[in-house]
C-alpha cells in the first residue's frame, strides 16, 4: 500500500522533529557564546534569563504559536507569559524539522516533540544545578524558570545555569510529566499574539518592509491557462513612480508585473498597460457544463473501488423501500482576508524572502531551483498569515516575486489584489454525490451505495498512468474522505469514486475532501431516518452500534466516541423538545456528525428559521460537541470551532464560484458573500473529556455545518436541499410545517 496523504501528514509531522529521527543538535546550536544554552533547535536561554522558544509552524489565526509554546513551557517549567517567541526560519538550525503547516497536524505532530524538547532542557538545567550544589538531581526541582534545592530552598535561575547546562550531556529519554501534573496544558489560555494583532503591531506579509524596496502588482490573463502574447509598456512607464514592467511566467496565472515606488503607482501603471492575450485552450470552459459532465459520470458503474462490504446491490434489490438522491457542491474560493503577497530580495548569490506561507521549505527549495542557488542560500521568513485555509500550501506567489526581483535586481513586494485572489488562485473543486439506501419492512437500514465524483487536486502531482490503472488506487490512498471512512455500521455498503478533472487549478480547501461527502452522507441519512419515521439522532446511534472499532484501510474509527458526542449534543441542544414556529417564520433543528482523520469526533445541531413568505434562512444557534483527545488549549479549540462553523456556514448559505468563458465570475465579497457579524449564529462548544492523545482540530468543525443546516431547513419546511449553496427560491413552495412521512417516489424523481 502506498503512503497515503493522511499517513504522510502523521509520519512526517512526528518524524521530522529533530528529536525522533535521530538528528542531534550540538549543545549551543547557533550560540554566539558558550553561556547561551541551546539543547535543541527549539529553545535558547541566555544569562540575562531570557527564554526563547522557536515556533515551527505558521500562525494563520489558528493559535498555533500559543499552543506550541504551551507544550514547550509545560515541560520546561518556565513562567509561560514571559517567554519570548521566535518564528522558525528555513536554514541549518531547523534541518530535518517539519516547518510545513497543513492537515490540522500542528498539535498532533508536535505534541511529543515539543514536550520532549522542554523536558530535555529541564533535566539538563537540573543536572547543572545539582552539580553546583553537589547533590543528586533528584534533590532538585524546576519551577518558574529556576531550579530549587528541595532541602535548602536555594534557587538558581535558568539564566544563572545557562553556561553550566550547556556542558551537560543531552539525556536520551527525558521523563515527561503525567497529565495530572500539568499546569499549562489543558488550561484555557488567551493567545499570546492577540494584543499585537488587535493593536496593529503584528507583522503580516503585507507589512514586511526592507530598505530600497519596490511595490508591484500584476495584470493577469483573464482566462485560466492563458498567457501574454504581447504588451505595450509605454503608457504605463509614463505614470509617475512606475519603474519596471516585467512579463512573469512562473506561477499559475501569468501576466505582466508593474513595479513602482509605491502600490498606488503600481496599480495606476497597470491601468495604463496595454496587453494582448493568448487566451489559451480553456477560453470556453463553463462550470455549469462541467457540472453536467460530473452528473453524468455519477451514473457510471466503472468508478474506482472505495468500499465494498457485504453485497449492497443484492440488498438494495431486496429492500422494502429504496431511496436515492444526488447532492451537488460548487467550486469555492479560499478568499482569505490577506491576499497573496511576497517580498523577495534576490542578490548575486543569495535570496531573502518574506512571505505568509504554509510551506516555507517548499518555497525555499523551489526558489533555489529557479535561481540555480543551493537551498542554503535562500532564506524564507514566515510572517503572520491573514488566513490560509490550504491556499498557502502552494507558493506560486513566492515564485512570482522571486522572478520579478531577479529581473529588476531590487527587493520587491508583489501583491495580489482582491479580484486576482478571488479569480486567479486555486479553487476547491465542485463535486457530485449519488447515494442510494435501502430499508427493510421495519424501517431498518440494510444497504448504502455511494458514488462520488470529483477532481484530483492539481496543486499536487496528478496520478501516474500506473496509478490510474490500479482499480484500488483511491482506496490505497484512503480517498475520498467522508466516503472511505463512513463510520456507520451498514450490513451492506458499497462506495466508489469517479475522477473528472477540469482545467481549473484546484487545491485543498479547509477540510479538503470531507465537506462535499459529509454533506451528502449526513443529508441522506436524514432522508432515510425520516422515511423510516425515526428520530435522526436515534437513527444514527443505532447505526453506530455496538460502538466498536471500525477498521478500514489504515483507519481505526472508534464508533463509541462518535456515539458519545451525539449523545452530548442531543442533551445540550435540548433536541427532544421541538422548536415552535412563529407567525412569520418556520423553525427546525438539524443534526450532522463526522469523524475527522480517525482522531477527532464531532456532532453539530443547527437551529434554523425560514421566512414563510420571504424564504430567507437564518441560522440562530449551532451546538457543537467534540472529542478530539486531550485539549491543549480549550480557548483555542473553541476559537477553531467558531471559525470553522462560520467558514462552513458561508459556503452553505452563499459561497460559490462560477466559471464562464474560462474565467471566474465572482470577483469580490460583494458577489462571493461570507457570513457577516450580524448574521453569525450563537455557537456553543461542549468538549467531551478524553484520555486519548491530542487530535488535529483546525478543519474538524467544517464538514458537519452544511448538512446540519440543510437538515434543519427540512425539519422546518419539508424542503430538501441537495445542492449548495442554499437557494430556497428555486425550490417548491414551502410547506406549512415539518414533513411527517415520505414515499419511495419522493426520492426517485430527482430535480437537479
Amino acid at each position: 500500500m502506498s503512503l497515503t496523504r493522511r499517513a504522510f501528514i502523521k509520519t512526517s509531522a512526528l518524524a521530522a522533529t529533530g528529536l525522533v529521527i535521530g538528528v542531534e543538535f550540538s549543545v549551543g546550536v547557533a550560540a554566539e557564546t558558550a553561556a547561551v544554552f541551546e539543547p535543541n533547535a527549539y529553545i535558547s536561554i541566555t544569562p540575562d534569563d531570557v527564554v526563547r522558544l522557536w515556533i515551527t509552524r505558521s500562525e494563520m489565526g489558528q493559535g498555533v504559536r500559543t499552543t506550541l509554546s504551551m507544550m514547550l513551557a509545560e515541560e520546561l517549567e518556565v513562567n509561560w507569559p514571559s517567554v519570548h517567541l521566535e518564528q522558525a526560519i528555513t536554514g541549518m538550525r531547523f534541518k530535518g524539522i517539519r516547518l510545513r503547516t497543513s492537515g490540522s497536524g500542528s498539535t498532533v505532530g508536535t505534541y511529543n516533540s515539543m514536550r520532549t524538547a522542554g523536558a530535555t532542557a529541564r533535566e539538563m538545567l537540573i543536572a547543572a544545578a545539582a552539580e553546583k550544589w553537589h547533590v543528586q538531581p533528584s534533590a532538585c526541582r524546576a519551577e518558574k524558570g529556576a531550579v530549587v534545592n528541595k532541602a535548602t530552598g536555594r534557587k538558581l535561575s535558568y539564566g544563572q545555569l545557562a553556561a553550566a547546562a550547556s556542558r551537560q550531556k543531552v539525556p536520551a529519554n527525558p521523563s515527561l510529566k503525567s497529565p495530572k501534573d500539568f499546569r499549562v496544558i489543558g488550561k484555557p489560555t488567551r493567545r499570546v499574539d492577540s494584543k499585537a494583532i488587535v493593536t496593529g503591531q503584528a507583522v503580516y506579509g503585507l507589512d514586511a518592509r526592507v530598505p530600497d524596496m519596490l511595490f508591484a502588482v500584476m495584470e493577469r490573463c483573464p482566462c485560466i491557462g492563458g498567457k501574454v502574447a504581447s504588451f505595450d509598456a509605454s503608457k504605463a512607464l509614463a505614470v509617475a513612480g512606475v519603474r519596471h514592467l516585467v512579463p512573469i511566467t512562473s506561477g499559475i496565472a501569468t501576466g505582466v508585473a508593474v513595479a513602482a515606488d509605491h502600490t498606488w503607482a503600481a496599480m495606476k501603471g497597470r491601468e495604463a498597460l496595454k496587453v494582448e492575450w493568448d487566451l489559451g485552450p480553456n477560453q470556453n470552459f463553463d462550470s455549469d457544463q462541467f457540472l453536467q459532465e460530473e452528473i453524468e459520470a455519477s451514473r457510471s458503474t466503472d468508478g474506482y473501488y472505495v468500499r465494498d462490504d457485504g453485497d449492497a446491490a443484492k440488498a438494495l434489490g431486496a429492500a422494502a423501500m429504496i431511496l436515492d438522491a444526488v447532492y451537488i457542491t460548487p467550486f469555492q474560493a479560499h478568499a482569505p482576508v490577506e491576499t497573496m503577497n511576497c517580498l523577495a530580495d534576490v542578490r548575486k548569490a543569495s535570496c531573502e524572502i518574506w512571505a505568509p506561507t504554509q510551506c516555507p521549505d517548499e518555497a525555499r527549495n523551489e526558489a533555489a531551483k529557479m535561481l540555480g542557488f543551493p537551498p542554503e542560500s535562500v532564506r524564507v521568513h514566515v510572517t503572520l498569515i491573514g488566513g490560509g485555509f490550504g491556499r498557502r500550501l502552494f507558493a506560486d506567489y513566492v515564485y512570482e516575486a522571486v522572478e520579478l526581483s531577479r529581473a529588476i535586481a531590487k527587493p520587491v513586494q508583489l501583491m495580489w489584489t482582491r479580484t486576482e485572489d478571488m479569480q486567479c488562485g486555486y479553487f476547491h473543486p465542485c463535486g457530485v454525490e449519488r447515494v442510494a439506501g435501502g430499508l427493510d419492512t421495519e424501517g431498518k437500514p440494510i444497504a448504502w451505495r455511494q458514488t462520488s465524483v470529483g477532481s484530483n487536486l492539481s496543486m499536487y502531482p496528478l496520478p501516474t498512468e500506473a496509478q490510474r490503472k490500479n482499480p484500488r488506487f483511491y482506496f490505497d490512498d484512503e480517498m475520498p474522505w467522508g466516503s472511505f471512512d463512513n463510520p456507520y455500521n451498514f450490513p451492506h455498503l458499497k462506495a466508489d469514486y469517479f475522477p473528472v478533472n477540469s482545467p481549473i487549478p484546484t487545491g485543498p480547501w479547509r477540510a479538503v475532501f470531507y465537506p462535499s461527502r459529509v454533506f451528502a452522507r449526513e443529508s441522506f441519512l436524514d432522508e432515510m431516518a425520516h422515511a423510516a419515521r425515526q428520530d435522526p439522532i436515534e437513527f444514527r446511534l443505532r447505526l453506530l452500534q455496538p460502538g466498536d472499532i471500525l477498521r478500514v484501510g489504515n483507519q481505526k474509527i472508534d464508533r463509541g466516541r462518535l456515539i458519545r458526542v451525539l449523545q452530548v449534543v442531543a442533551e445540550q441542544s435540548n433536541w427532544k423538545n421541538p422548536l415552535r414556529g412563529t407567525k412569520d417564520r418556520l423553525w427546525g433543528r438539524g443534526i450532522a456528525c463526522n469523524v475527522y482523520d480517525e482522531d477527532c469526533y464531532i456532532a453539530q445541531v443547527a437551529e434554523v428559521s425560514v421566512g414563510r413568505e420571504t424564504h430567507d434562512v437564518r441560522v440562530h444557534r449551532i451546538v457543537c460537541s467534540v472529542d478530539c483527545g486531550l485539549v491543549v488549549n480549550p480557548l483555542g479549540l473553541e476559537g477553531q470551532v467558531e471559525s470553522g462553523i462560520i467558514w462552513g456556514l458561508s459556503a452553505t448559505i452563499s459561497g460559490k464560484i462560477d466559471f464562464k468563458k474560462g474565467s471566474a465570475v465572482q470577483s469580490n465579497f460583494t458577489d462571493f458573500e461570507v457570513i457577516r457579524t450580524k448574521e453569525a449564529p450563537a455557537i456553543e462548544t461542549h468538549i467531551v473529556a478524553s484520555d486519548h492523545p491530542p487530535g488535529g482540530f483546525g478543519e474538524t468543525a467544517v464538514p458537519p455545518v452544511a448538512p446540519a443546516v440543510t437538515n434543519a431547513i427540512f425539519a422546518a419546511t419539508g424542503v430538501r436541499i441537495r445542492r449548495l449553496p442554499v437557494n430556497l427560491a428555486s425550490n417548491r413552495p414551502l410547506a406549512t410545517g415539518p414533513a411527517q412521512s415520505h414515499s419511495t417516489d419522493n426520492f426517485r424523481n430527482i430535480d437537479l
